[in-house]
């Protein structure tokens, strides 16, 4: 993977948009780029000129301009970049615009009382690296304003749209895997229920799944009908490892004993079945179980557990510990979510309805997917050289920058990373840890900043020999 200048970056992730009219999509990337330049400001300090700023706000507020529209040739690009086992993380945020704005066609968030929609997300991951390939899907759910009457019945709440159909909605987006790859669904509990499995099945996909609750109904192998709480107690124990945990909120560090349990299980057909459900004439669904448990936990202190589903074999400990370090990559989904709040401050946008606002949130995913590549990559292959990955010139202007910097052709992609975040206050001293999204970002808009005025100065050198 490496990662172009910002003007290549936007005509590569929106030149294919079909907007309607070419001059749109020519906007859009122009739009593009100024934001990834400068992604946390606000329009009018992104675009560069009064005529760009009016642009932009007609731009989305065409029909044509969508949240769709905009973000299938990034999520289509993503798709294409996968190669053999590829994690697809999901996961749903809420935006909230706030309750004091008014805004029109869009539905109550958190308590009620703020206005917004859901956006639900599925991150394309390099299963053996933890590199971020891109946002393979999404889809955009808004709450009634009046909440379902309790006494709809569960044959009529299973027919309307719902908010847990997001999940499959997302799956059937991506659909089935090219040749030579597999897809691993990595979900927390919002997807364990039986109409995603569906869809997981139908799109022969993979999936590593926390369980929602132990009072769900399985069936044996042999057919027996038992809740999972009492099927854990029946499970194999598999082996035990350590685990470091550091100090908490009234909870000391402590070495965690952990013991991992397996076994296989149906997932029964349910008894009240939504149209789509019944038109598979569906069996019951073999799964795996995985269960991790903190055993002789400190008195006081909360015991680790987790309940996985899966389809990936479970039979052995080496088995069960590849389920469990590709679960553990699902905390890569909320730091994307992260990127997306605090980087692009996206919730911060003032555009009064929900039909422009969408549009603006499938922009600024793929922006927030940009940067959480490299964040990854750094990670990742912290000793990779940066020229590989960055063009010549950032390395260039992060070096006349920050003077101390040894040579450019020395500099590791980690290093980039670092040094870019102290651009933007990050202090990097050994205590520090690695550096938040704020640094990060304002590093970057410096940056770019500079990385802008060094091609502008080319660009009057090149004028200035034409000239004579």
């Amino acid at each position: 993977m490496s990662f172009s200048d910002t003007k290549t970056w936007a005509n590569e992730m929106f030149g294919q948009c079909e907007l309607g009219d070419k001059r749109r999509t020519n906007r859009l990337v122009s739009v593009a780029q100024q934001v990834a330049e400068n992604p946390s400001a606000s329009f009018p300090d992104q675009m560069e000129t009064w005529g760009d700023l009016k642009a932009t706000y007609r731009l989305f507020n065409s029909p044509d301009v969508t949240f769709k529209a905009i973000a299938t040739p990034h999520w289509e690009h993503t798709r294409r970049l996968a190669a053999g086992r590829t994690l697809v993380i999901c996961d749903t945020t809420e935006l909230d615009f706030g309750g004091h704005r008014e805004i029109a066609g869009v539905g109550p968030t958190g308590n009620g009382s703020g206005r917004g929609f859901l956006l639900h997300n599925a991150l394309m991951v390099d299963a053996a690296t933890h590199s971020i390939l891109g946002v393979a899907g999404q889809t955009i759910h808004h709450r009634p304003k009046k909440k379902h009457s309790k006494k709809e019945s569960r044959s009529k709440k299973l027919n309307r749209r719902r908010e847990s159909q997001v999940w499959g909605r997302v799956i059937d987006e991506i659909g089935k895997p090219q040749d030579g790859v597999e897809y691993v669904y990595v979900c927390d509990r919002g997807a364990d229920n039986f109409e995603v499995f569906c869809h997981l099945r139908e799109q022969n996909g993979e999936w590593v799944i926390r369980a929602k609750s132990k009072n769900r109904k399985l069936l044996t192998p042999e057919g027996e009908s038992i809740t999972l709480k009492n099927l854990l107690g029946r499970l194999t124990s598999r082996g035990s490892y350590e685990l470091e945990l550091r100090a908490r909120p009234n909870q000391p560090a402590r070495t965690a004993k952990i013991e991992v349990l397996s076994g296989s299980a149906l997932m029964p057909v349910p008894r009240h079945k939504s149209a789509w459900i019944k038109s598979l004439s569906p069996e019951p669904i073999a799964i795996n179980v995985v269960w991790v448990r903190e055993v002789d936990a400190p008195e006081g202190t909360t015991p680790i557990e987790w309940v996985l589903y899966t389809s990936l074999p479970v039979e052995t400990f080496e088995q069960i510990w590849t389920v469990i370090e590709i679960y553990e990559a699902r905390w890569l989904i909320e730091e994307y979510h992260k990127a997306l709040k605090s980087g692009t401050r996206v919730t911060g946008r003032q555009l009064k309805t929900a039909a422009r606002l969408e549009p603006m949130v499938g922009l600024m995913s793929v922006v927030s997917a940009r940067l959480f590549q490299l964040k990854t990559l750094a990670n990742a292959e912290p000793d990779r050289p940066a020229r590989s990955v960055i063009p010549l010139l950032w390395l260039l202007m992060l070096k006349a920058a920050r003077k101390k910097l040894r040579r450019v052709h020395d500099m590791t992609i980690y290093e980039f990373y670092r040094e870019m975040a102290k651009l933007g206050g990050f202090l990097g001293r050994k205590s520090d840890g690695e550096p938040g999204w704020i640094t990060v970002w304002r590093g970057w808009e410096k940056l770019n900043n500079l990385v802008r005025g060094a091609e502008i100065a080319i660009e009057l050198k090149l004028q200035y020999k034409k000239c004579g």
